[in-house]
């Protein structure tokens, strides 16, 4: 009887100092503070983009800057939408972007496949050797891709923004096959048991249990592809056939540029990756944690 009147009572003074400790720590508050900083640095240029876009030209560099606009001048993004022919340069981003996007996870997710779980010569050295082009800048290899594109007659065509990253990622078979080494190979043994072969482990097994990392990968390409300038500014010279970066950066005049038309169509054209993230965010946090279980 003793013993359980003193357990009783210090399971309430452990209630008791449960209910006294404080919720969030001096070092949980400090390190708040310093992620709500950095967070309002990140969007500071954001917010910067936006205010322009309601502005006059008169009003984009005044000192000190005059973060709210007086009067909106919401005109600026139609007028951006009038100034050049966005209509056809969204397309060209949405369907090249979402090309990309199908089949680089396709290629991808069959190299990280065979990379993880097919045994065969050389296997670990290769992927050392495809690994290491992502510590190679893309300006090293443009001259040559240059080349290859001239010499084949897709310059000055979308193929050849294309077919090079559909075929070759370093970073997605790298992301992909972390993923599939986190797949026990119990799965894999007990289908060729039941007589699968390597197409239907691929297709039938694997392939849906990694949707969360190709949702990540996915989100990661279309924002790539949907912000690339450097390589369409080198290999696009037909304005039919620009993507939003490359036709936004034509408000660029010889003595003047229009700044509050530029930041207007810049606006806009963060509007389809935004909702791609938002949609997907909750895919490409899930995919990332669980692509770093294990390496």
């Amino acid at each position: 009887m003793k013993g359980n009147v003193a357990e009783a009572a210090i399971g309430r003074r452990a209630a008791v100092a449960v209910r006294r400790r404080p919720r969030f720590s001096i070092g949980d508050v400090a390190l708040h503070l310093v992620l709500i900083l950095g967070a309002c640095l990140m969007i500071l240029p954001l917010f910067w983009m936006i205010s322009s876009s309601l502005k006059d030209i008169s009003q984009i560099f005044l000192i000190p800057p005059k973060w709210v606009p007086d009067p909106f001048i919401w005109t600026n993004f139609e007028r951006s939408l009038q100034a050049l022919p966005f209509g056809r340069a969204y397309f060209n981003s949405i369907y090249m972007s979402l090309l990309v996007v199908l089949l680089q996870l396709f290629t991808c997710a069959l190299a990280a496949f065979a990379f993880a779980k097919v045994r065969f010569p050389f296997r670990d050295t290769l992927f050392i050797l495809f690994v290491a082009m992502l510590m190679v800048p893309e300006q090293v290899t443009i001259i040559p891709l240059y080349l290859i594109m001239k010499e084949i007659g897709w310059l000055d065509t979308h193929l050849s923004l294309i077919v090079p990253p559909a075929l070759f990622s370093a970073f997605g078979v790298f992301l992909l096959r972390q993923f599939f080494k986190t797949i026990p190979n119990d799965l894999e043994e007990a289908a060729i048991v039941d007589g699968a072969s390597l197409p239907t482990i691929f297709f039938r097994i694997m392939l849906p249990l990694i949707k969360p990392s190709l949702s990540a990968l996915g989100i990661f390409t279309f924002l790539y592809m949907w912000n690339n300038f450097f390589h369409p500014v080198i290999f696009l010279s037909s304005p039919d056939l620009f993507t939003v970066p490359l036709m936004l950066n034509m408000f660029k005049g010889l003595y003047i540029t229009d700044w509050t038309l530029m930041m207007a169509g810049s606006t806009i054209a963060l509007v389809p990756a935004l909702i791609a993230y938002l949609f997907t965010q909750k895919y490409v946090i899930e995919g990332i944690a669980m692509t770093g279980i294990k390496g």
